[in-house]
C-alpha cells in the first residue's frame, strides 16, 4: 500500500500569512496607550519637557568636554525639527551624534503617529519595566526614559552616560535636577528619598527607625545591639536599627540611590556602624584594621553588593575578627587577665568550661573557631570564639586537643583515652553529657578502689556479695535485682539474702528453691550490715566505714561457711 504523502499543499498557501511573534513586543492594553499618547503628546507640545533643571555649573568653553553642553546644543536643533517627520527619520537613524538626541528624534516621530497599539517593553530589575515605542537606533533606556518622563527613576536612564562621565542627576516625585560635576542634591530629593526608602523612618532633620529613639541618632551613642547612622550632604541624619535593617525585603541603600544618576549613595552621605563589643573599654579606640575593614563593608553595602541582613554580620565580624588581644567569645570582648570571666560568659556546665580552660591552656599561638567549625591559627595572643555555646567550640576543638583534655582533666591517657576520644569524635554526644558521664563513672570507680579486697580474691559466695554491692553503688539498687536472681548454688542463696536486705522478696520467691530460700534468710543479719558499711563508705564518704565493711564481710564468712578470708 502506497504511504500519503508527508505533506499536503493547497493553492494560495504560500502566499498565506504567517504569524510571528517577536521578543520585547507586545500589543498595549488601552490603559498603557492612553498613558504613553499624554506622554508623547506632551513631548510634541514641549520637546524639552523630559530636560531636567539645570543648577551645576556648564563648561561652555571653546573646547569643552562637557556631555550636557553638546546635548543642550543639539536638542535645540531636535526640538525645532519636531514636525518635520521626514528630519526625524533621518536624525534618529544617525549612527553619530547625541545619544539622546537621537531618542528624542525617534521619540517625536512615534509622538507624531497616531497609532500606538504595538509597543516594545522595556525591563530593568533595578529601574522596573516601562512600555514605550521604538523608533530610530536610539538607546532603549533612552528612548523608555524619554516617553516616559513622568516617572521618577525611569527618566534617570536618559542620562547614564552623562553619569559616566561624572555628571550628576537627581529625580523625585517633585523635581528633576542637573547638578553639574558636583553631587549636590536637593533637600526635596533627600526628604522624598527617606520618605520613599525601603525601612520606614520618623522624624524629619533627624530620622529613625522602629528600635532607636531620636536622642540616640541626634547624639550618635552606642547602642548593645548596634546601629547604621547615615548623615547626608544637606546634613540630614539618619539611623537604621539592626532589627530594622534584618527586617528589610529591599536593600536600603538601594531603596534611595535609585533616584540618582550614577547611584552611588556614598557620594551623597557618609555611614558609620554604632557599635563596640560588650566589654570593649569607652577609652580605648578599636584598632586601625577594625576601622579600616568597616570602612570597606559599609562602602560595599552602599554599593549595594549585599543586602541589609548581612551588613550587621558584616560590620559585626570586621571588627570583631580584627581584636589581636585577650578574649574574644560571640560579641563580647574580655582582656586578658579576665579569663575568669570569660568562661563563666560562655554558655556550658562546669565539666565544659574546664574543658575549655584546659585547651586555652594547651595553646601557644592564638585561635579562631568559627561558627561552621572550622578551627585557625592567629599569630596574635587572642582567643577568637565566634560562638558562645561551650558544646559548640568543643566539637571543633576536640579532634585537635580532646586527648589533653582527657589526660588534664581525668587522668587518662594511653590506649583508653584513645578509644574514649575517638568514640566521642564519632558519637558527638553533647559535650555538657559526654563530661559529666566520664566524670560519675571515674569517680565510682575511685570509690570502688576503697573495698578492700577485689571480688575475685574472695571466696564464694561472699565474691558474689562483693559483686553486688559494686554494682549497686555503679548502676544503683534496682540495677542488681535481675543479677540477684540468676544466680545458682551458693551464689542463689546469696541473691535471695540481697533481695531481702532490700525488700524485694515479694514477687521473687518463686524462682529460688527452699534450700537457698533458708540458707539465704540465715545470711541477712551479715548482708545488711555488709552493705550499710558499704553505703557509708563508699555513698557517703565515711571512710572509718572500711573497717566495719572488713568486719561485715567476716561475720558474711562465717556465717555463710565460705572459709577462709584471704
Amino acid at each position: 500500500m502506497a504511504k500519503p504523502p508527508a505533506e499536503v499543499s493547497f493553492p494560495g498557501d504560500k502566499s498565506r500569512r504567517k504569524k510571528i511573534r517577536m521578543r520585547g513586543i507586545k500589543q498595549a492594553s488601552k490603559e498603557i496607550q492612553q498613558r504613553l499618547a499624554g506622554n508623547l503628546e506632551g513631548l510634541l507640545d514641549d520637546p524639552e519637557v523630559f530636560m531636567p533643571e539645570i543648577r551645576g555649573e556648564l563648561d561652555r568653553s571653546l573646547f569643552s568636554k562637557d556631555k550636557m553642553v553638546k546635548t543642550l546644543k543639539e536638542l535645540s536643533t531636535v526640538a525645532s525639527k519636531c514636525n518635520d517627520p521626514r528630519w526625524l527619520r533621518k536624525r534618529m537613524a544617525k549612527r553619530s551624534g547625541d545619544p539622546v538626541c537621537n531618542a528624542l528624534a525617534g521619540s517625536l516621530l512615534a509622538a507624531s503617529e497616531e497609532e500606538h497599539t504595538t509597543v516594545a517593553v522595556f525591563k530593568n530589575p533595578l529601574y522596573g519595566v516601562a512600555s514605550y515605542i521604538r523608533r530610530g537606533n536610539g538607546k532603549q533606556s533612552h528612548l523608555a526614559g524619554i516617553q516616559n518622563y513622568t516617572h521618577p527613576k525611569m527618566r534617570l536612564l536618559v542620562w547614564d552616560d552623562h553619569a559616566k562621565s561624572g555628571q550628576w542627576f537627581f529625580s523625585w516625585d517633585g523635581g528633576f535636577v542637573f547638578s553639574g560635576s558636583e553631587p549636590n542634591p536637593p533637600d526635596e530629593w533627600v526628604d522624598w528619598s527617606l520618605d520613599n526608602a525601603s525601612i520606614d523612618l520618623s522624624g524629619d532633620d533627624v530620622r529613625w527607625s522602629s528600635g532607636l529613639e531620636e536622642a540616640t541618632v541626634g547624639d550618635g551613642m552606642l547602642t548593645e545591639a548596634g546601629w547604621l547612622r547615615l548623615e547626608f550632604l544637606n546634613g540630614t541624619v539618619v539611623g537604621l536599627s539592626q532589627a530594622a535593617l534584618a527586617k528589610s525585603e529591599r536593600q536600603f541603600a538601594q531603596s534611595v540611590a535609585m533616584g540618582m544618576m550614577p547611584p552611588r549613595l556614598s557620594d551623597v552621605a557618609k555611614a558609620e556602624w554604632m557599635w563596640r563589643p560588650g566589654g570593649w573599654p569607652e577609652e580605648r579606640d578599636l584598632p586601625l584594621e577594625s576601622e579600616e575593614n568597616l570602612s570597606e563593608v559599609i562602602s560595599a553595602w552602599m554599593r549595594m553588593s549585599f543586602d541589609d541582613a548581612a551588613l550587621v554580620r558584616a560590620c559585626r565580624s570586621s571588627i570583631l575578627n580584627s581584636i589581636g588581644d585577650g578574649y574574644v567569645v560571640g560579641t563580647h570582648w574580655f582582656a586578658e587577665e579576665a579569663r575568669d570571666g570569660f568562661l563563666e560568659h560562655m554558655v556550658g556546665n562546669s565539666e565544659e568550661k574546664g574543658a575549655v580552660a584546659c585547651v586555652l591552656d594547651s595553646l601557644n599561638t592564638g585561635i579562631h573557631v568559627r561558627t561552621d567549625g572550622l578551627v585557625l591559627e592567629l599569630e596574635e595572643d587572642v582567643v577568637r570564639l565566634e560562638d558562645s555555646s561551650c558544646h559548640h567550640n568543643l566539637v571543633a576543638l576536640w579532634p585537635d586537643h580532646g586527648l589533653t583534655v582527657l589526660d588534664e582533666m581525668y587522668g587518662i591517657s594511653g590506649e583508653e583515652a584513645e578509644s574514649i576520644h575517638t568514640k566521642q569524635q564519632q558519637r558527638k554526644q553533647g559535650f555538657g553529657a559526654f563530661l559529666r558521664e566520664l566524670g560519675e563513672s571515674l569517680s565510682t570507680a575511685k570509690r570502688l578502689e576503697r573495698l578492700p579486697w577485689d571480688s575475685e580474691a574472695l571466696p564464694a559466695p561472699l565474691n558474689f556479695a562483693d559483686e553486688m554491692v559494686r554494682h549497686a553503688v555503679e548502676n544503683g539498687v534496682a540495677a542488681t535485682v535481675s543479677k540477684a536472681r540468676k544466680g545458682k548454688g551458693l551464689e542463689m542463696a546469696m541473691g535471695w539474702a540481697w533481695l531481702n536486705v532490700h525488700e524485694r522478696t515479694e514477687s521473687d520467691a518463686w524462682r529460688f528453691d527452699e534450700a537457698s530460700r533458708d540458707k539465704g534468710g540465715d545470711w541477712v543479719p551479715a548482708l545488711r550490715a555488709l552493705w550499710d558499711a558499704a553505703e557509708d563508705l563508699l555513698l557517703k564518704d565515711n571512710l572509718d566505714a572500711v573497717q566495719d565493711y572488713e568486719a561485715a564481710m567476716k561475720w558474711l564468712a562465717e556465717t555463710s561457711g565460705a572459709g577462709p578470708m584471704p
